[in-house]
């Protein structure tokens, strides 16, 4: 019986079993695992420190881009108040202004002093906005004038009707004495402040927004004015909070700082990838893990030698000698390669087998005989039981009927005779069968055709057991020998189906076919688990196996049994054609 499969490795020839399995499961997996878990979980933290690094880098420069902007808010909230001051020492407002220059840089709008009642007493320039206040700046001057001595006042950011983007700071010390009015750019301060503490990068922003959501200054696209509340870094500062949070933008994560500006209200926010923010050397070395990729080639190179060298012939050589114990020697001499060690066992087992063989050969001889001697003592008692115990009782049984008819009817020895006519026949019938089962008549009359169909209506006739043959193939005649080592294989496996199997039904079936004669004996019992070589039959007890194998090596036929429990079993001997008498 040939080994049964198993399942394969991703090598050729290698099988899930022995130190392959030990090899790839406590070795090589265990290696891949580690080595994966080392280069991705690397990676990951290593974005994860990269992630954190640029938010707090960018939530440092929010904080301090912030404060700078802020400190030269309240400087010009400072120099307006001084301003304011200086006017309402009733000195003349042309030579208040004039001597202001050196507030030009700070106030690039101009400066200009009003009037309680609201009228333009003198301005550093003739801008429109000066004669003709827009409606921010008239509504900064009434507040001034309303509650004056109190803090300096911005106003909203203010598009004047020159085009430019300007922001009112206004101080009044009395109710009695002129307002001092400066305009600046809200852009100018923006632009010097950051563009000293942030280089944009590919993708990246950095806006100043209002408290009514209105973009005061921007650097780079970001979402439109009717969107700008609704900005996370927008939403945070606006409470008066500083920090950093993660926004997904079309899939890719993006680092948002944030810090409010004091004394206006208004919030500065950064956003940028900060995947981008990595130079080239950080991302070079979010590779550095995948060094331990040659590591993991070579233990693939040395699992693959090992393999190849060591395990794949090893589980060649156990085929092999699996195949021996069914008694194919040629199999064993077939070279598996592999190293040294392992040539010098095979060169071994080939010696081991030769003896083997030898021996074999003769204890085949020796087996051979002792079959031949049986099958002989068996065709003897045969003919004895049928030559003088059948005849002697068929006279026996032929005397009782002459007897019963000497007899009187309603005589009182009648039933007795009756009854032993009936035993005698029994015996008869018994006997006759015993005689078949000794030598088989049909074998030698008719052929194995007709003995094993009639092996089967026996073996039907004897239980509860179904038995059906079945023959494919043009019939023709065996030698002797054949014939009657394949009936009595036949006749065995029956017996053990029987006994053992439990089953229900069984076929037998005899194949003829150009090059062999094959034989299958199939039941639909519990089955069993059949032992791995020929040696185990006598240890679990299976002797009946171990006579249909011996009666197959007898004639040089191959046994095969296949069975699982609760399976049912096949057995299927196979003879060459040169077992053919024609």
């Amino acid at each position: 019986m040939p080994p049964r499969p198993r399942g394969s490795l991703p090598f050729p020839g290698l099988r899930w079993r022995g130190l392959n399995l030990q090899f790839f499961t406590f070795f090589f997996l265990p290696l891949i695992g580690v080595l994966l878990l080392v280069t991705f979980g690397s990676l990951r933290l290593h974005q994860r420190a990269m992630r954190q690094l640029v938010g707090e880098r960018d939530e440092r420069v929010a904080r301090t881009a912030a404060a700078a902007i802020g400190a030269q808010l309240d400087h010009r909230l400072a120099a307006i108040r001084g301003l304011g001051l200086r006017a309402a020492d009733a000195l003349p407002p042309a030579s208040v202004l004039a001597g202001s220059d050196f507030l030009a840089d700070d106030f690039d709008g101009g400066l200009a002093l009003y009037a309680p009642d609201g009228s333009l007493l003198a301005a550093t320039n003739t801008r429109g906005y000066w004669t003709k206040p827009p409606a921010a700046l008239r509504a900064l001057l009434s507040q001034v004038q309303e509650r004056p001595g109190e803090n300096t006042r911005f106003s909203p950011l203010t598009i004047t009707t020159e085009g430019e983007s300007l922001v009112f700071v206004a101080f009044a010390a009395s109710s009695d004495v002129p307002t001092a009015v400066g305009a600046f750019s809200p852009a100018l301060i923006a632009r010097r402040t950051l563009s000293g503490a942030f280089s944009p990068s590919e993708g990246a922003t950095a806006f100043i927004v209002a408290s009514d959501g209105e973009i005061i200054y921007q650097i780079g696209t970001t979402a439109g004015p009717g969107e700008i509340r609704q900005h996370p870094g927008v939403v945070t500062a606006l409470c008066g909070e500083s920090g950093t949070t993660y926004l997904d933008v079309n899939g890719d994560e993006h680092v948002v700082a944030f810090s409010p500006i004091s004394p206006t209200g208004w919030v500065l926010v950064i956003e940028e990838p900060w995947a981008s923010v990595s130079n080239p050397l950080l991302n070079t070395t979010q590779l550095a893990p995948l060094v331990l990729v040659p590591v993991l080639l070579l233990a693939l190179l040395a699992l693959w030698f090992g393999a190849r060298q060591i395990v794949q012939p090893l589980q060649d050589l156990e085929a092999r000698a699996a195949q021996l114990a069914w008694g194919d020697y040629r199999s064993i001499q077939e070279d598996v390669g592999g190293i040294e060690e392992i040539q010098r066992l095979q060169r071994t087992l080939i010696h081991l087998a030769e003896k083997i063989q030898r021996s074999q050969e003769g204890l085949r001889g020796y087996i051979g005989a002792i079959t031949a001697g049986q099958e002989e003592e068996r065709r003897r008692l045969a003919r004895e039981l049928h030559d003088d115990t059948i005849q002697a009782l068929i006279a026996l049984n032929q005397r009782v009927q002459l007897a019963q008819l000497k007899l009187e009817p309603d005589c009182e020895g009648d039933a007795s005779l009756e009854e032993i006519h009936r035993l005698t026949e029994n015996t008869i019938q018994g006997v006759r069968r015993l005689t078949r089962a000794l030598r088989p008549l049909y074998l030698e009359d008719l052929g194995l055709v007709a003995a094993l169909e009639m092996l089967a209506r026996e073996t039907e006739r004897s239980g509860d057991l179904q038995a059906t043959f079945w023959q494919t193939g043009p019939s023709k005649r065996l030698f002797p020998e054949a014939e009657l080592a394949l009936y009595r294989i036949a006749q065995e496996a029956l017996s053990n189906v029987i006994r053992h199997a439990r089953a229900r039904q069984v076929e037998l079936t005899l194949r003829f076919e150009p090059r062999q004669v094959v034989l299958v004996v199939q039941d639909d019992g519990r089955g069993f688990e059949p032992p791995d070589s020929p040696a185990e039959f006598a240890l679990g007890g299976h002797f009946g196996l171990l006579g249909i194998h011996e009666r197959a090596e007898l004639m040089g036929a191959r046994l095969e049994i296949q069975s699982a429990p609760g399976k049912g079993t096949r057995l299927i001997v196979t003879l060459p054609s040169s077992g053919a008498a024609v």
